[in-house]
């Protein structure tokens, strides 16, 4: 990956922020500019020059992932050294990420440079679309995906418990090379189906539940996100009857996703199809969300909402209906942003799979 590019695109941008520096600090953001996977690490972004700092645990993994980059490494008191490193490169005034800053770094920065400018978003921005490198590792980390759903759909079994489904998804795409998984897998069968993000539980498998399951992978620090809803036995007519809503809906947020829309205009194009169900109520969350280097990024696709989809953005499109004490539907797929549509990442089918 050309990190130097991506570090040149943000480095134009100083004169029109009017700053002399850019700190970036929120690790995502801090790979995406220099390769750097580990656990602490900043950068420095200078017309002048640019500078990396990290820990003296990371000194050898730095050194392979930053190469072409100046490194200080610190022990404990990182803000000194960032006062070192500012002092030299002449930065009065210092950019950092706003929305990823405690109080406690504000004050610090204090010590640092005469003026801190707060900056909301400047990397994640330039993230949002992913070259032909990050959408090859993202569809990697998707075929993982469905190749754990297809594994476990052979090994549902009256009596199992969610925690048993969730750990065996989790197994399934460690097993196959998965570096991780994106978040806590989540398994809710029955009535549990009904809490969109479900915290799963010993609550064991009986015939006639609906089985929700949503997970992903990652690989090479790239994350992928799917939902799947299938019915062990034969559910209950009404859920049934939702899930053919939720596929409707979905297909028609999917049918709108383009480049120039707005995440507003593609949410209200499946929230349309729910609520002339009459189950708008039961729609409880935005329609979707950016993926990459984290499994929530932008764009947002949110009632309302104004982030433009660009060419190249991954985005989910994962619609719910959720009915307490009965159970609940959601269908989820990345796609991938193009100028006249959008490309569905998942190969795992969406028809009502009844085991």
């Amino acid at each position: 990956m050309d990190h130097a590019l991506r570090r040149a695109r943000l480095l134009a941008r100083l004169p029109e922020l009017q700053v002399d520096a850019f700190l970036v600090a929120h690790l995502p953001n801090v790979r995406y500019l220099s390769g750097y996977s580990g656990s602490n690490g900043q950068l420095v972004l200078s017309g002048a020059d640019s500078v990396f700092l990290t820990d003296g645990r990371y000194a050898e993994q730095s050194r392979r992932e930053v190469p072409d980059l100046g490194r200080v490494i610190y022990a404990n008191d990182w803000i000194e050294k960032l006062k070192e490193a500012c002092e030299r490169l002449r930065v009065g005034r210092l950019g950092f990420e706003s929305e990823y800053t405690t109080f406690k770094a504000y004050e610090d920065l204090g010590k640092v440079v005469g003026e801190r400018a707060p900056l909301k978003d400047e990397v994640g921005r330039l993230r949002w679309s992913k070259d032909a490198e990050e959408l090859a590792l993202m569809a990697e980390a998707q075929a993982l995906s469905d190749g754990a759903f297809e594994a476990v759909l052979g090994k549902l079994r009256e009596g199992m418990t969610e925690r048993d489904l969730s750990l065996k998804l989790q197994w399934e795409m460690l097993g196959d090379g998965a570096d991780g998984v994106a978040f806590e897998t989540i398994a809710a069968f029955g009535e549990n189906a009904a809490e969109p993000h479900h915290f799963t539980t010993d609550r064991a498998l009986r015939r006639g539940d609906v089985v929700k399951m949503d997970f992903g992978a990652v690989h090479q620090g790239y994350h992928a996100d799917m939902t799947r809803t299938v019915a062990f036995g034969e559910p209950p007519k009404e859920l049934r009857n939702i899930y053919e809503v939720v596929r409707e809906a979905q297909q028609s947020g999917l049918d709108a996703v383009r480049a120039g829309i707005t995440g507003g205009d593609a949410d209200r194009a499946a929230r349309a199809v729910i609520e002339g169900a009459g189950y708008g109520e039961a729609f409880s969350h935005s329609l979707g969300h950016g993926v990459g280097l984290e499994v929530h990024e932008g764009p947002t696709l949110r009632s309302g909402g104004e982030d433009v989809l660009p060419e190249g953005a991954v985005v989910t499109v994962e619609p719910g209906i959720y009915l307490p004490g009965l159970g609940g539907v959601r269908i989820e797929d990345m796609v991938e942003v193009t100028a006249d549509g959008c490309r569905s990442m998942p190969s795992a089918t969406k028809e009502l799979l009844v085991l």
